[in-house]
């Protein structure tokens, strides 16, 4: 059995679309490595029944908060609703998809440690699909991310992202409410440039795809969609791509 890792004053919170097998799993793996939160939260966006049945069968064995609504209304909406109801004072945000690494819990710590030594840090990232551009090493792994408007590349404006991550529980007061009704990538970039433009900090796990890993089945496949201009592998679209980014994020950032 594996030994207990409790952390006091922590929230788990996972957004959920139709995903229950993949949330039974996630959560699964948290008690697997001995993860123990003050609560859990688990925010439903209008699943279909046969989920919503079988969220309400796990919640003796996980005893979560669940939080519904009876329909779907997007990304943003599933966030607030869901960090509305997190009393802790930090919030561990995981989408269902994914899964932690057997050394989350000595790597989660140390992340905790950074954010009460540090109190003008918001957040700590564990995972994204590429390693930040411009970082200062902190220490156990973990860095300051940097941003400067004069950075070179687009890539700098990637500091919030929805993936895992730890943040204090006051975000909405600080950063502002996720937009609702938007698509879920038009929603993680208007929150993105809230975040920059109101001058949030966060810290980076180096091995930034080390700590938690992306679990997708056939059974129960990813629920957003991106346009097949934004990932497309096509050297002409990828470089038209490039510029667009970099022009509409720095316009954007300075409006």
């Amino acid at each position: 059995m594996a030994q207990n890792h409790y952390f006091p004053g922590v929230a788990l919170l996972i957004t959920h679309y139709n995903r229950s097998k993949s949330l039974e799993r996630l959560l699964n793996s948290f008690a697997n490595i001995g993860c123990v939160f003050d609560e859990i939260v688990v925010s439903d966006d209008g699943s279909k029944p046969e989920h919503q049945e079988y969220l309400r069968e796990l919640q003796p064995k996980f005893n979560y908060k669940l939080i519904t609504t009876p329909v779907n209304k997007g990304l943003g909406n599933n966030i607030n609703k869901g960090q509305d109801a997190v009393t802790a004072p930090f919030t561990l945000y995981v989408q269902e998809d994914f899964e932690p690494a057997q050394d989350f819990p000595l790597h989660f710590g140390n992340a905790l440690s950074i954010l009460f030594e540090r109190p003008d840090i918001d957040m700590a990232r564990f995972y994204a699909y590429f390693k930040y551009p411009y970082l200062k090493p902190l220490r156990d792994g973990f860095s300051e991310m940097m941003f400067k408007l004069w950075y070179p590349g687009y890539k700098k404006f990637y500091y919030y992202s929805d993936h895992p991550h730890v943040r204090r529980s006051n975000f909405l007061q600080k950063f502002g409410r996720y937009p609702e009704g938007l698509k879920g990538d038009v929603t993680e970039y208007t929150v993105m440039m809230a975040f920059l433009k109101k001058k949030g900090k966060g810290i980076y796990y180096d091995d930034y795809q080390g700590l938690f890993f992306q679990k997708n089945s056939s059974d129960e496949p990813s629920t957003m969609t991106r346009e097949t201009w934004r990932t497309t592998g096509n050297p002409f679209i990828a470089f038209v791509r490039d510029i667009y980014r970099h022009i509409k994020f720095n316009r954007d950032y300075l409006r």
